[in-house]
């Protein structure tokens, strides 16, 4: 009865109303996504306890929406999410390679947008006032970007070497998982979290399109040395055919059909030239 009437009542101070929102709410919901992911919304957690978790937060802002206690609610409202990333992602993801790892960081990302969709609905009222009056970023963008700032700085240079690697055994002959290699890149355009997401998205496109440029170079050298003109025009349609594919399939953002252009066809304009007239 004495908690209830706590939540119930109009005015809270953030020592009255945290450990409630810890314990009840923000543990709860961690430990049931840990232990059993599947579960449908409503299980994890019901429109009465939604409404309940709400007006605590309300309770606490509403003397003074931009406030000390507010500014405790949003500094905790970050803490929770820094550190889920230091004991549950990060452990979960140190360890893992290949497609392993990518597995990982996409379920795990999937975790923390789900986490975020419901703290940060929890954590509304914040977003009325005291966020716009501090010219903060959204609830959304402040989860967003600790992942990035926790997770992509550590496994990010190993997650674009596994991507490029898979898509090096594709130009190869080798069957991949493209829909793994989708999402994992869908990632980057997902997280919108300002010069951090920029950042990340700009190494991943530099080393795809450093990767491909390395790999057709290669090709038209060795072709050009060895093919007929009509043999290696017949293998630069081809190659386009197979990149046309990747970038229907997951490669959308990135402009490795330009690339491709230009190792096979306008690097090796010349020889191409002289290989026709002398055919």
């Amino acid at each position: 009865m004495a908690l209830g009437a706590a939540v119930l009542k109009y005015q809270m101070n953030f020592e009255e109303a945290w450990p409630i929102l810890q314990d009840e709410a923000i543990n709860k919901f961690i430990d049931k996504l840990e232990l059993e992911e599947h579960l449908p919304s409503h299980q994890y957690i019901n429109s009465e306890e939604y409404m309940r978790f709400y007006t605590l937060v309300y309770n606490v802002c509403s003397p003074n929406p931009i406030g000390p206690e507010v500014l405790k609610l949003y500094d905790q409202y970050k803490r929770i999410f820094e550190g889920y990333v230091s004991s549950k992602v990060l452990p979960s993801l140190r360890g893992k390679s290949n497609e392993n790892l990518l597995r990982e960081l996409w379920r795990r990302w999937n975790h923390h947008k789900y986490l975020t969709k419901w703290f940060s609905r929890f954590f509304n009222y914040l977003s009325r006032y005291y966020i716009p009056r501090k010219k903060l970023p959204s609830l959304v963008e402040t989860s967003h970007s600790i992942f990035y700032n926790m997770v992509y700085w550590e496994v990010n240079v190993q997650v674009s070497e596994i991507i490029i690697s898979l898509i090096d055994k594709e130009r190869k002959g080798e069957e991949i998982d493209q829909a793994l290699v989708k999402e994992v890149l869908n990632i980057y355009e997902e997280i919108e979290s300002g010069d951090a997401s920029k950042h990340h998205a700009k190494y991943i496109e530099d080393a795809i399109i450093e990767a491909t440029s390395k790999f057709y170079s290669r090709k038209a050298v060795n072709w050009i040395a060895m093919e007929s003109y009509d043999d290696y025009m017949l293998k630069v349609e081809k190659c386009l055919e197979e990149e046309k594919s990747r970038v229907s399939n997951y490669l959308s953002k990135y402009k490795v059909l330009e690339i491709v252009q230009h190792e096979l066809l306008e690097v090796q304009a010349t020889k191409l030239q002289e290989k026709k007239a002398s055919s």
